[in-house]
């Protein structure tokens, strides 16, 4: 028999109603208690028997996770797909840098800008934001200058291929190099914070 015969065959049967997948009895298994799902609204959160969470979204329900806390305060942090002061699409360059500075868009950051030199704010405005940059960098530099002082107090032990240690010096002590660097960035610091007053 030609298959367009079967075809034809196949299409009428289903127009009476008597075609293979429309007559076939579908036999299932479901081991638990509720075999019918109560119906949840978008947003519900509830708790299944084995104890874990479960949240419904549109469409589809999610398992709460050891993660969710996490993937919260990243989203937190995420640049939206558009300002959130002038709602215009973020899509510069420079959008990203001014999300992260200041959580705004770089037109709505040239605004606040102009807006302050009509009012006469702008040179103490930009006092203020070189004090804050150079005060987060001189925390950064004083860390780094604890780390160095605590390596030079605790010298380095190396193994050599026999077992035996091995101590590196220099022609000062370990304590004398960390008092040495201890005491300049002392004296950097203040004139630094002179400086910036």
């Amino acid at each position: 028999m030609s298959t367009k015969l079967q075809n034809m065959r196949a299409v009428r049967q289903m127009l009476d109603g008597t075609h293979k997948t429309q007559s076939s009895t579908k036999v299932g298994f479901n081991s638990s208690e509720k075999a019918i799902e109560e119906k949840r609204q978008i947003g519900d959160i509830w708790k299944d028997e084995k104890g874990e969470e479960w949240e419904q979204r549109a469409g589809f329900k999610i398992k709460k996770g050891k993660l969710d806390e996490i993937r919260q305060m990243i989203n937190a942090n995420k640049m939206p797909a558009n300002c959130p002061e002038c709602h215009e699409p973020m899509t510069k360059r420079l959008d990203v840098t001014f999300w992260k500075l200041d959580n705004h868009c770089l037109d709505c950051h040239i605004n606040f800008e102009h807006q302050l030199r009509i009012e006469g704010k702008y040179e103490q405005y930009e006092k203020d934001r070189i004090r804050k940059n150079a005060e987060a960098w001189l925390a950064e530099a004083e860390q780094e200058a604890k780390e160095i002082i605590e390596s030079f107090r605790n010298p380095l032990a190396f193994a050599n291929s026999d077992g035996t240690l091995e101590q590196w010096e220099g022609g000062m002590s370990g304590d004398e190099i960390a008092d040495k660097i201890q005491a300049e960035f002392e004296v950097f610091k203040t004139n630094f914070l002179e400086k910036l007053k």
